[in-house]
């Protein structure tokens, strides 16, 4: 989702332009939702692969289309391999690696000037000298009425209740998550004021959710909220966070897609900054502490305590939701 404002650029400098993305097959459903985009290519090589032959022989497929310009996010050497084998004219990118022989247009990043991630990837948008506009048009996603309805039908799901929608998962590691203990409680309360609360994520976060809702369970006696985390493939979770009126997100690729949604939502950080991968929506809102040891960017708290999350108490998010869904 991050990407999607320099797509929105591009097109804003080359009327008429075709884009295509050559990305990992998740996310082509993601891709597919964004207007600026024309074509998927499936990047088939696993993170980490070099696969140089294979490489060579896909950039080759690729020459056929004449592509004018690549524009190459990752910092990796790997990735601009493929342009280069292409034979595409204008290879644009950060340094990264050393990659000075593969990119023709190599960008050296300043990260004072570029602080957000969104920033960095529009600035590749423009011509080595030119600056992004400000400010950056926020990512957007649309889900039709047939796709909404194709989802609930396909996981037995209505809209008789408000629905609040949990993102407890965060593919980094544990120092993004907010407590499940945490979340459970929330999904209490959110249960007595009449909300269905589902739990959304990967089959990784299968476990988690499923902590949720024992504890939500054992303490209210009721079946307070659904696990959904491994049941939904990318295409559904779009449509299931886009008709909630309250998410609650870690730091995670679910907060971006709630976030161009445009859905009212808590982003709840810890081990990781807001200052650098916000969501990127007036209808988002970051709840964080200030405490002197975050962000550590660990994947683990280094000293222990987790304090960045064990002190963003429910209580403290409560108010906030209140804030967010002030009818009830």
């Amino acid at each position: 989702m991050l990407m999607q404002p320099m797509l929105m650029r591009l097109k804003q400098r080359h009327l008429g332009c075709r884009i295509d993305v050559l990305a990992p097959p998740w996310t082509a459903v993601l891709l597919h939702a964004m207007p600026e985009v024309h074509d998927v290519i499936v990047n088939p090589f696993p993170h980490g692969a070099l696969h140089l032959a294979a490489r060579y022989q896909l950039g080759k497929q690729l020459r056929a289309a004449h592509y004018d310009q690549a524009i190459v996010l990752p910092n990796s050497l790997k990735s601009a391999l493929v342009p280069l084998f292409a034979r595409i004219p204008l290879r644009t990118g950060f340094v990264g690696e050393a990659r000075y022989g593969l990119l023709n247009d190599a960008r050296r990043l300043d990260k004072t000037v570029l602080p957000l991630m969104v920033e960095r990837f529009a600035q590749l948008a423009e011509t080595p000298d030119g600056k992004i506009p400000h400010p950056l048009a926020d990512p957007k996603l649309t889900v039709t009425a047939a796709q909404r309805d194709a989802t609930l039908n396909k996981l037995g799901l209505t809209l008789a209740q408000p629905v609040a929608v949990f993102c407890p998962g965060a593919e980094y590691g544990p120092a993004k998550r907010w407590p499940a203990a945490y979340y459970a409680e929330t999904a209490q309360r959110l249960h007595k004021l009449g909300y269905a609360v589902w739990l959304i994520g990967s089959n990784k976060d299968r476990d988690v959710a499923e902590t949720i809702v024992a504890l939500s369970n054992q303490s209210s006696g009721n079946q307070t909220c659904r696990n959904l985390c491994g049941s939904t493939d990318l295409a559904d979770a779009i449509a299931l966070l886009s008709v909630a009126q309250l998410v609650i997100s870690n730091d995670s690729g679910l907060m971006h897609l709630a976030a161009a949604l445009d859905r009212p939502m808590l982003a709840l950080f810890g081990s990781s900054s807001p200052q650098f991968t916000p969501p990127l929506s007036a209808q988002a809102q970051v709840v964080k502490l200030d405490i002197e040891c975050s962000p550590c960017f660990k994947r683990e708290c280094p000293l222990g305590h987790f304090n960045c999350m064990n002190q963003l108490t429910p209580d403290l998010v409560w108010k906030k939701i209140r804030r967010v869904t002030p009818q009830h």
